[in-house]
């Protein structure tokens, strides 16, 4: 049985966000018919100032308007306004291959998973600026750091994913911060999921990268922040109680050295600072347990309404 007679009976929607694509997004387009026939395509075009949507329409594809400028708008307006068995997510530049669905719609089938992942080969080579190969280096280091060895390449735009992960993920992001998004829901949730090792190539003449490197770097660690405190606040807030606790213990220290020494507290002010910031550690440690079961029990809701979203039939 071929790979195409396999996916046969599947339901196989191609979503492709774009935004000033139109050196590219026919050939995309294209490349995508080619490889899963029967498929049905969407571009999503945000407010480009370029002929994306014509030539997207052009090529076959459904095109559909999202004015809400940013990449995580344009996904969570996909998910929600599309029904299908499977989902595929590429960019539209050309950087990711269309051939390579075909591997991607396989694995997610035969690894009985909602996730596959198309980690991208010699990223740090080909990321076009120094800063991107450092910062996509450096957040995917830290992830693993933060939430778990899941994912290797927690930033690749190329992905496949089944109804039920798209159905019951929550989409708040609203920029490029969008697929760490969805590795920290499906590390949290413990959603089996699968990374592909594709090839990556280089932007044509003609198509610029919309990644800001300072701009979407800072968006990024914001969103590292919030979900950590979202997904693991004992974490978050117990660094900040322990910070507080080390700031407050270094500045009581000569006061109470001067107290045991003289009896004295001749400091009285560094004294009532101390004893401040000491509160407010116990208050942050306190705050973070009172989050932690709140936390789990927004996991419980969330494993409960993906589980009540049908899988893949069993093949």
């Amino acid at each position: 049985m071929s790979q195409l007679d396999r996916f046969a009976g599947l339901d196989i929607a191609v979503i492709i966000p774009c935004y000033n694509e139109a050196a590219t997004i026919a050939d995309v387009v294209a490349g995508f018919r080619r490889t899963l026939p029967g498929s049905r395509i969407f571009v999503y075009d945000n407010n480009s100032r370029d002929e994306t949507a014509g030539e997207a329409a052009r090529a076959g594809a459904v095109v559909v308007r999202e004015p809400r400028q940013g990449k995580g708008n344009v996904v969570r307006r996909m998910f929600a306004d599309i029904d299908a068995d499977i989902y595929v997510m590429a960019d539209g530049d050309g950087t990711y291959d269309p051939a390579d669905a075909e591997t991607l719609v396989a694995a997610l089938i035969a690894e009985r998973v909602d996730m596959a992942v198309g980690t991208r080969m010699g990223v740090e080579e080909d990321a076009g600026r120094a800063g991107h190969a450092l910062g996509n280096k450096g957040f995917n280091l830290l992830y693993r750091r933060l939430f778990g060895a899941d994912f290797s390449d927690i930033f690749s735009g190329y992905r496949a994913f089944t109804r039920r992960f798209v159905k019951s993920f929550p989409a708040l992001s609203t920029g490029f911060e969008i697929e760490t998004e969805m590795s920290v829901h499906a590390s949290q949730l413990m959603i089996p999921t699968v990374e592909i090792p594709l090839r990556y190539g280089r932007r044509v003449e003609g198509s610029a990268s919309k990644l800001r490197t300072f701009r979407d770097g800072f968006r990024i660690l914001g969103m590292f922040l919030q979900l950590l405190k979202e997904t693991r606040p004992t974490l978050f807030f117990g660094a900040l109680a322990a910070t507080f606790a080390l700031v407050a213990l270094s500045i009581s220290l000569p006061v109470l050295v001067t107290f045991f020494e003289t009896g004295l507290v001749p400091r009285l002010p560094t004294a009532l600072l101390s004893t401040g910031l000491m509160i407010v550690a116990m208050l942050l440690a306190a705050v973070g347990m009172i989050l932690d079961s709140l936390s789990r029990s927004r996991v419980e809701q969330k494993r409960i309404l993906y589980l009540g979203v049908p899988g893949l039939p069993v093949q």
